[in-house]
């Protein structure tokens, strides 16, 4: 197949090609069968589909699909379908309230992946077989289009569907191809490695190429992405940071992978926007500074204006109102320094080792060995997903886990032990709250469960020591008395 280069085909100024099926949003979701699976564009809550899925959720059949995205979407696929009984299934990851109920209900099934996993399960087998994509663009042509404001897993969706539904969206600007990095990687065993040897560097093309035989509906729409709302950081979430920038100012000085470059990743949400803040007061000391991760939120934007990030590499722009007013204004400007790929590129455990990424990700509840949950309230009830934080968590060669030290002010998200695991302690080094880092490089179990009562909530940390010291005398590598620790979760629970 001959893929085109994002500017032949459709004419300056225009976004869809001669020639090409333009439908209005119900015709195109009548080329869905009730029982399909959709892979569906987006990521952080931006770049995903909107007409089509809703005339999915109104056209009154009875229907029972499957869903895929590359990550977060918004309320017309994970409110609106759900709410009209046409969603049976979801993978891998939700952030909506309507489908995170309906899942904890067991109305939809989920199935939760790492999304560094998820193109090659659906490009070789593994999760789905794939009917039909319906993605969002900026442009398209005979057999090639160019991605909106995310990219995600996108590629693969349109190269494992058997139909493609374009929804070409003149609220997002044209130029967003140019920031798109789009590299596909080769079939194992064939695969070599990706050729990336700058954080920031470009590999691809802007555009997504594909059969053009698989075309089977374009969709005009102007609707912008639900931005992004990031709440104020609270005085925990300052503390937090606090932590982090004397942890890191440290670390800087002494560990030898980051004395010439620091390569960062932060994971979504006001947490994690909020803990960027905390960057301003780290001593790089002349180091360059660049950011590789999955989103581009506000506060990268922040440190990009005020020449503190050399660069920032990721697949979604999560950003706020103001945050894409501002991004859209001077994309052109920011097109030299941010860059958005495929998420099994931006998520490849291979370049976030090759580029010694600091990776800071959040948690649910961590344990007083270092294993996290960050994903089941009690171990039962998923809140969103695995999401990257596995990706990162599991490939840094400094994994940090970042959290407030009660949910509440009323639980401790220190716990003896957690009732779901998705990072073990063998996956992250530190665990950072607000009242302190515990590092837990090279520390036996019980060393750690030592560190980890000293960074928990002053009012649970007699409790945590008690059961430590009761868990002792029971012996073992890793002391545990599983009655007493679960017991924790069963109080919390009624």
């Amino acid at each position: 197949m001959e893929v085109g280069d994002g500017s032949g085909e459709a004419a300056e100024g225009e976004r869809i090609a001669d020639g090409l099926p333009v439908v209005d949003p119900a015709e195109a979701a009548a080329e869905v069968g009730p029982e399909e699976t959709l892979l569906v564009s987006g990521f952080g809550g931006v770049g995903y589909p909107k007409a089509v899925p809703e005339a999915l959720a109104a056209d009154g059949r009875e229907k029972a699909l499957t869903v895929v995205s590359g990550g977060g979407v918004g309320d017309e696929i994970d409110t609106h379908l759900v709410e009209s009984g046409s969603m049976a299934r979801r993978y891998p990851f939700q952030t909506k309230p309507t489908s995170r109920e309906a899942i904890n209900s067991g109305t939809v099934a989920f199935h939760d992946r790492h999304i560094s996993r998820v193109a090659d399960e659906l490009r070789y087998g593994g999760l789905v077989d794939a009917d039909t994509a319906i993605v969002e663009a900026v442009s398209v042509g005979e057999n090639w289009l160019v991605p909106s404001t995310s990219i995600g897993n996108t590629p693969a969706f349109v190269e494992a569907a058997d139909r493609l539904i374009v929804e070409v969206n003149a609220a997002q600007p044209r130029s967003l191809s140019a920031v798109h990095d789009v590299y596909t990687r080769t079939k194992p065993p064939e695969r070599g490695p990706i050729p990336l040897v700058d954080p920031v560097g470009r590999i691809g093309a802007p555009e997504i190429g594909f059969d053009p035989s698989k075309l089977v509906a374009v969709v005009e729409t102007d609707r912008p992405d639900d931005p992004y709302t990031f709440r104020e950081p609270t005085s925990v979430d300052r503390e937090i940071a606090a932590h982090l920038a004397s942890f890191l100012s440290a670390e800087i000085e002494r560990n030898p992978l980051l004395e010439e470059r620091v390569a960062l990743q932060f994971g979504v949400g006001s947490t994690g926007n909020a803990l960027l803040e905390a960057l301003s007061e780290v001593e790089f000391g002349g180091r360059e500074v660049v950011y590789f991760g999955e989103v581009i939120q506000d506060g990268l934007l922040d440190m990009l204006d005020a020449g503190a990030l050399a660069g920032a590499s990721a697949t979604s722009l999560a950003l706020s109102a103001d945050g894409q007013e501002r991004f859209f204004a001077s994309i052109e400007r920011y097109a030299e320094d941010v860059v958005l790929r495929p998420a099994d590129v931006s998520n490849a455990p291979a370049l976030i080792d090759r580029f010694g990424v600091v990776g800071v990700n959040s948690a649910v509840e961590v344990d007083l060995y270092g294993n996290a949950n960050a994903t089941h309230v009690g171990g039962t009830h998923v809140v969103n997903g695995i999401g990257g934080g596995g990706d990162f968590s599991r490939s840094c060669p400094l994994g940090i886990v970042a959290l407030p030290s009660t949910a509440a002010g009323e639980i401790s998200r220190v716990v003896p032990m957690v009732p779901h695991v998705d990072h073990t302690e063998h996956d992250h080094s530190v665990v950072v709250t607000e009242h302190g880092v515990a590092d837990l490089r090279g520390l036996s179990p019980r060393e750690r469960a030592e560190a980890l009562v000293g960074v928990a909530d002053p009012a649970f940390r007699e409790a945590l020591d008690e059961y430590r010291e009761r868990a002792e005398r029971g012996g073992g590598n890793v002391p545990h008395d599983l009655e007493t620790a679960l017991s924790w979760h069963v109080e919390w629970g009624e």
